[in-house]
């Protein structure tokens, strides 16, 4: 039985692990990471920002981004879930403290 083809998880999903695990990442890291073009992420990127789950500060050369941890899912079925909830599931390496080093920048 093959699970390739599916995940439990979108490409927006990945991309902000990708971002809660290093805010100042690259779009070619992240692309690398989640397996899709660099295109897509900067298109996934953008659409973060555009519905404030995201904030991007340049950094000379580089972004810099601050996640919204407040911020609520948007799919009904996730009402009353914040994207703080989510990542907190998915994040390793600090758990929702390393979460909340992220907010308060």
């Amino acid at each position: 039985m093959s699970t390739v083809g599916w995940t439990f998880l979108t490409n927006h999903t990945h991309v902000l692990v990708c971002i809660a695990r290093d805010p100042g990442t690259t779009m070619r890291s992240i692309a690398e990471q989640v397996g899709i073009t660099e295109r897509a992420v900067q298109r996934i990127v953008g659409e973060l920002v555009e519905g404030d789950y995201l904030t991007r500060t340049r950094d000379g050369r580089r972004n810099e981004y601050t996640l919204d941890l407040s911020a609520p899912l948007r799919h009904p079925l996730e009402r009353g879930t914040r994207l703080e909830d989510l990542l907190a599931l998915l994040v390793t390496g600090g758990g929702s403290a390393a979460l909340h080093r992220l907010d308060s920048r």
